[in-house]
């Protein structure tokens, strides 16, 4: 339980967006254990659209570093703003020394994380990761808000973020989408080609179901804008490329308005999985024993083949059969019997 009632308290978010996604367990969690508390989240400047979307917390605080960036000064001088706040309690979800830094300078009395690089001091209420009890991701962050020493299981309230109709009708209408039933195609992940189910079988997947009169709208960054224009140029339109064209928070509310969603492993599997619509989740070299897709709507292809999982970016025998023998055809039987369509 939270030490006060009405606790004032600081998460430092994870900088992953799906990570992010799984941190609303947590925040779910605390406003149970304490209703009327104060929740501020500390994030990169990319997932603080997710966070906008979550009705626990209260803001976002945007730390102004890139990935990995160490950026001391900038980390003791968002800590000393931050002590105005009058925080009681601090969570630090990443694991790294440095993600410990502002709750330390922003003088917070209780500073609780995972005893990991050494943090003894940063962090005054260290907990030992039991990585046997504690297999998920989301299980790991939601047992933070425990008094240490629990035993049990944290209960999991899974992510629910917050489509806003109106800017997903407006979205619409500015991309030209057309009207009618659409399925979210998510052919990127960030991690690496390992994660990622072959862009010839989400072609191939957009044809069998343009055939049924469903189109297929494609999500990612614009990192992922290659394979966006692969999958529409093959599909023999019936697919459209968004990725690049939409930010985050539009993401979400477009991603409400289809009928289901095919994805990779990756932050965007997370985002569809709380914004509440049928997910497919295709596995490669990661494993849905550690980052499921937090919804009971949901099917999964995963084959546990004996090298698997790797958790490598590329194929280290150079031959993908995880992903690869995962056929547009089982994934578009699972549409039918998951979402009907």
């Amino acid at each position: 339980m939270i030490d006060s009632v009405n606790a004032r308290i600081l998460v430092v978010g994870p900088a992953w967006v799906g990570d992010m996604v799984m941190a609303q367990a947590l925040f779910r969690r605390l406003r149970v254990d304490d209703a009327a508390c104060v929740i501020d989240v500390v994030a990169p400047r990319w997932t603080l659209p997710i966070v906008a979307r979550m009705p626990e917390v209260r803001s976002g605080i945007e730390l102004a570093l890139g990935h990995g960036e160490f950026g001391f000064g900038v980390r003791r001088a968002l800590g000393h703003s931050l002590r105005a706040g009058h925080y009681s309690r601090a969570i630090v979800l990443p694991n790294s020394w440095k993600s410990a830094l502002v709750p330390f300078f922003a003088g917070i009395p209780r500073r609780t994380g995972y005893a990991r690089e050494a943090r003894l001091g940063l962090l005054n209420d260290l907990r030992p990761l039991d990585k046997a009890r504690l297999k998920t991701t989301v299980e790991r962050f939601v047992a933070l808000a425990g008094p240490r020493g629990e035993t049990a299981l944290p209960a999991i309230l899974p992510p629910q973020l917050v489509a806003d109709a109106e800017n997903g009708a407006a979205a619409a209408v500015r991309l030209a989408l057309p009207d009618g039933p659409a399925v979210a195609l998510m052919p990127g992940a960030e991690y690496g080609p390992a994660k990622r189910w072959p862009v010839e079988y989400f072609t191939q997947l957009a044809r069998l179901l343009g055939r049924d009169g469903v189109r297929s709208w494609v999500f990612g960054s614009p990192k992922e804008t290659v394979l966006g224009e692969a999958i529409t140029q093959g599909s023999g339109g019936a697919a459209v490329n968004l990725c690049g064209r939409t930010g985050l928070g539009d993401v979400v509310d477009l991603v409400a308005r289809c009928r289901a969603v095919v994805t990779n492993d990756s932050g965007l599997m997370h985002v569809s999985a709380a914004a509440g619509v049928p997910v497919v989740a295709i596995y490669g070299s990661s494993t849905p024993d550690f980052t499921p897709p937090l919804t009971e709507r949901k099917a999964i292809h995963y084959l546990r083949l004996s090298c698997s999982p790797c958790f490598e970016r590329e194929c280290p025998l150079g031959h993908l059969d995880c992903l690869r023998k995962i056929a547009p055809e089982v994934v578009r039987e699972s549409l039918k019997t998951l979402a009907d369509i």
